[in-house]
């Protein structure tokens, strides 16, 4: 029974020393990103386009560029 008593102190202790390692790396701006978000939505357009498959299609996209 004293082993884990021994094992939860050493787990609550490394639990201890990985949030005070979080809440020091936070208050750092270690996880602000203020890059991606301003180039994100460049991005997002990035989907595979597809290819009018009849020509019913192209002739409707001709349409309604003039």
């Amino acid at each position: 029974m004293s082993i884990i008593y021994v094992l939860l102190s050493l787990s609550l202790g490394v639990a201890l020393i990985f949030f005070v390692a979080f809440i020091i790396s936070v208050k750092k701006g270690q996880f602000d990103d203020t890059y991606t978000p301003s180039v994100r939505m460049l991005f997002e357009d990035e989907l595979v386009k597809e290819e009018p498959s009849s020509s019913q299609e192209s002739e409707k996209t001709k349409n309604k560029s003039e």
